[in-house]
């Protein structure tokens, strides 16, 4: 298992050759210690483990791995369905001004479009992200305030990369001498 800072997990998910719209993700409070975790997972891709932090308002940092090469069932049960009410993306920035102008154009498009319809908050998310190229996103299980069960068990499955990550992200926050985190 390769521990590297979250920044990099995240464009390894961005850099997949995947659908965008197959990715689910689930995440809260780190057990113990400041922070929160993350699960981004991919039947075509694999799963992936973040923990962060908020140094200050302006500042995320964190760990992460990949810890399965694909989704099966058992890892898949843990996360949620497609009709599930929370939504996650990951987003690159456009390459240039060109690119930027092309994708808010398509934005004001289907913005346009569902205001004339009535659609599902979900159809708007799904078709947003499309307009703007998003490279991941999907349904997610999110808590701010505690740990979702499936959080839980997520991590149970991966008490390893749980621990290791653990320990890297102690020692960052160490080394930035926050106790504890931004709110």
């Amino acid at each position: 298992m390769r521990i590297r800072e979250w920044q990099d997990i995240l464009e390894d998910v961005t850099d997949r050759d995947v659908e965008p719209e197959d990715w689910r993700a689930v995440a809260g409070d780190r057990a113990g210690g400041v922070g929160e975790d993350m699960y981004l997972a991919h039947p075509a891709a694999g799963v992936f483990f973040l923990k962060t932090y908020a140094k200050n308002p302006f500042e995320v940092k964190g760990v992460g791995t990949r810890v399965a090469r694909n989704l099966d069932d058992e890892i898949g049960s843990f996360l949620p369905q497609e009709d599930a009410g929370g939504r996650f993306a990951v987003q690159s920035p456009p390459e240039d001004e060109a690119q930027a102008e092309t994708l808010s154009q398509r934005l004001e498009t289907v913005l346009e479009t569902h205001a004339d319809a009535p659609t599902r908050p979900q159809d708007l998310f799904d078709d947003v992200m499309d307009a703007i190229e998003s490279p991941a996103f999907g349904p997610m299980e999110y808590d701010q305030y505690d740990r979702p069960d499936e959080l839980e068990d997520l991590s149970d499955r991966f008490e390893e990369a749980d621990e290791l990550l653990d320990a890297e992200l102690e020692d960052l926050i160490e080394t930035d001498e926050v106790d504890r985190g931004f709110m």
